[in-house]
């Protein structure tokens, strides 16, 4: 019972940054498999959304575990996520339109939360991470597709499978200009310009990111320096306390033994 209201207290607060990730990939990956379904695409352009789908399922199948590693009641938290788990399952592809559920869930905690941008200003590299996950998956999707799509149409093109436009997706967000395939047509360049931008961006990101974990102290140093600080406040101010009731029990003292002088004193005249 106390492990639940722990839970619930948790995310009335407001979804965390990964929850919000989690809910945008699975949002794109109910498009996927609606596209899958119903659209008329050419074969190698639904492996490429296959491969995506399946890639997307890993994620939320590594972070339903980490969420069950970490999570104290194992049990409550697998009552509670069991439909993620079963989500992430890359193999049965109608169980993957469960992901409704997951989106369902975070648009009910952003209805309950009274601020969205609070929690995610207070976990910042959360948000980095999350938004950077999502950026990669989103871009490499987008480019996969399009570049596939719009070489498909061109004779002298050699993107012509799914495994080949992926890994010229992988090549260009990194900048390092392989150079085994490559777009021939002027859209083609178009879109191997953007996706050449968007990995500069992308990576410019993690290396600040990665620069502000090994400089900048995280959110727990801060707090074990502060409470290290005001620890030592109060061994001070106890030092001090102490040694003002010292110095007044020695004041007290010397004005009874000065009395007592002068008291022996008078006595003697």
């Amino acid at each position: 019972m106390l492990e639940s209201k722990r839970w619930s207290i948790k995310n009335v607060d407001g979804p965390s940054p990964f929850e919000l990730a989690m809910m945008v990939l699975s949002l794109v990956s109910v498009v996927i498999v609606l596209t899958i379904t119903f659209g008329k695409l050419d074969a190698e352009t639904n492996k490429v959304l296959l491969y995506i789908d399946t890639t997307i399922c890993m994620i939320f199948m590594t972070k339903f575990f980490h969420g069950l590693f970490k999570a104290r009641n194992k049990a409550f938290y697998f009552r509670h996520h069991w439909i993620d788990f079963v989500a992430s399952i890359p193999a049965i592809e109608a169980l993957r339109i469960a992901r409704i559920f997951q989106i369902l869930r975070v648009i009910r905690l952003i209805r309950m939360s009274r601020s969205l941008l609070i929690p995610l200003l207070r976990q910042r590299k959360q948000s980095t991470l999350a938004s950077l996950l999502v950026a990669m998956v989103l871009i490499l999707a987008t480019a996969s597709v399009l570049i596939l799509l719009v070489e498909s149409t061109e004779s002298s093109a050699n993107i012509q499978t799914a495994e080949q436009a992926i890994w010229w997706a992988l090549v260009t967000i990194s900048t390092v200009g392989y150079g085994d395939f490559y777009p021939v047509s002027t859209v083609g360049h178009i879109i191997g310009g953007l996706v050449i931008i968007s990995g500069v961006s992308f990576f410019g990101v993690i290396s600040g990111y990665m620069a502000s974990v090994f400089v900048a102290p995280d959110e727990q140093e801060r707090n074990e320096a502060q409470e290290a600080q005001a620890a030592h406040k109060a061994e001070i101010n106890t030092k001090l306390e102490q040694a003002l009731e010292r110095m007044e029990q020695n004041q007290q003292q010397m004005i009874e033994e000065i009395a007592t002088l002068r008291n022996q004193l008078d006595q003697r005249k």
